[in-house]
């Protein structure tokens, strides 16, 4: 394990020095990132999303006179690793706040054992777990994406409205897995379907073929999977290799274009899912859009980029609000720009929200991936998307908010 951790220093430590060498006046954020790992597909593009936030803040003259600057961390998709980087983050590096992790069971322990014990904020893009809700935190845990308690519903809407009614559920055994499976399973009963299965796997696995028999007993018309690409992949050639399942219904997890690439789209069309999603038309979402499409070309279909904006332009106005990187007042601060009352703040909008916070106005920002109004609890709202993989292609089909 000491092994491990010095893997993710060095790795955080490369990877700063690859965005640019900070001055020493400049304040740093950490980004808690799956750069290896199962959630590899999803560390990169939410990394994107963080830096495009952080120059578009550094082109309004920074947030409290200071430059902002990004350390990397590499949580490898692993709850031990996670922590020791993010302690290396949050003790060596002296981030003023920190963004990530992806997966909620590596943001679980990290909000717990590092971030609450600093009292430091930490900002998901994208851990979806219900368990996060109610997790003693000591109120520094927030995050730019909506629960799962949320996506559950949207997902039984969606199956529910494709006429299908009985299905087996495989998820990865981990928060993320647990909360969005129990949060499928009631909605959809709660419509009249079944869950003829609703089966755990462990991830790293060689073979997941005894699961798979035991969730095709039911004679389910779909499996519902819940997983990451790299046991997902494994979980799906296996499901076809063996003729347990041919249609398959997935969550925001399994939505990149690597599942499609490993797996073949001809043996994936018709496939469907939910993941969180901004209404694509709305100023925001597009503002979003244009610029990421202007610094990294095309934007991806992939969740967690819009959200990991989010969370550092939230924490950018927080720094300002605070007027330093003082953790207290950067907490203080979090609400207060993030909430309504206030004049908007849309993205790209870093210099007019530091116009406003100079003449003691109050701000109120509205992300890329919606409205981010914390409730108590840290958590918010949001809306998400009914999407299917057509012609090789994930195309989003429909954005909605679930009833």
């Amino acid at each position: 394990m000491k092994n491990r951790a010095l893997y993710a220093l060095s790795t955080a430590v490369a990877l700063a020095l690859a965005a640019g060498s900070a001055a020493a006046d400049d304040i740093k954020i950490g980004a808690l990132m799956s750069m290896t790992g199962d959630l590899q597909a999803y560390g990169e593009t939410s990394l994107n999303g963080i830096k495009l936030a952080v120059k578009e803040i550094n082109a309004a003259g920074g947030a409290a006179g200071s430059m902002l600057a990004v350390a990397v961390g590499d949580d490898q998709t692993n709850p031990q690793v996670g922590v020791d980087a993010a302690k290396k983050l949050v003790e060596l590096e002296k981030v003023a706040a920190l963004i990530g992790a992806l997966p909620s069971g590596v943001t679980i322990p990290v909000a717990k054992s590092v971030s609450a014990a600093a009292g430091v904020v930490q900002i998901s893009n994208a851990s979806t777990s219900p368990a996060i809700t109610d997790l003693d935190d000591g109120d520094v845990l927030f995050r730019t994406i909506p629960s799962d308690a949320f996506q559950g519903v949207a997902l039984a809407e969606v199956v529910n409205g494709k006429g299908v009614k009985n299905v087996a559920v495989l998820y990865i055994n981990n928060d993320y897995g647990e909360g969005l499976a129990k949060a499928f399973a009631g909605a959809f009963e709660a419509k009249g379907g079944k869950v003829s299965a609703n089966l755990a796997f462990e991830p790293g696995n060689a073979s997941y073929r005894g699961e798979l028999q035991q969730a095709a007993e039911g004679k389910a018309e779909a499996l519902v999977l819940i997983a990451y690409p790299e046991n997902g992949n494994i979980i799906l050639k296996q499901s076809l290799e063996e003729g347990f399942f041919k249609a398959f219904i997935f969550t925001d997890g399994m939505k990149a274009p690597e599942v499609i690439a490993a797996i073949g789209a001809d043996n994936l069309n018709g496939s469907y899912g939910t993941a969180p999603e901004a209404l694509a038309d709305s100023e925001t979402a597009k503002r979003f859009k244009d610029a990421y499409q202007k610094e990294f070309g095309e934007l991806p279909p992939k969740p967690f980029i819009d959200s990991a904006y989010d969370a550092t332009f939230l924490i950018g106005l927080a720094i300002e609000k605070a007027g330093g990187t003082d953790r207290k007042k950067i907490h203080a601060a979090l609400r207060e720009v993030a909430n309504a009352p206030g004049e908007k703040v849309l993205p790209g909008e870093f210099a007019k929200a530091k116009e406003l916070i100079k003449a003691g106005k109050d701000i109120d920002y509205v992300g890329a991936a919606g409205e981010q109004d914390f409730d108590a609890k840290g958590d918010v709202g949001g809306t998400f998307a009914h999407w299917a993989i057509e012609g090789g292609e994930i195309k989003t089909l429909s954005v909605f908010a679930p009833k």
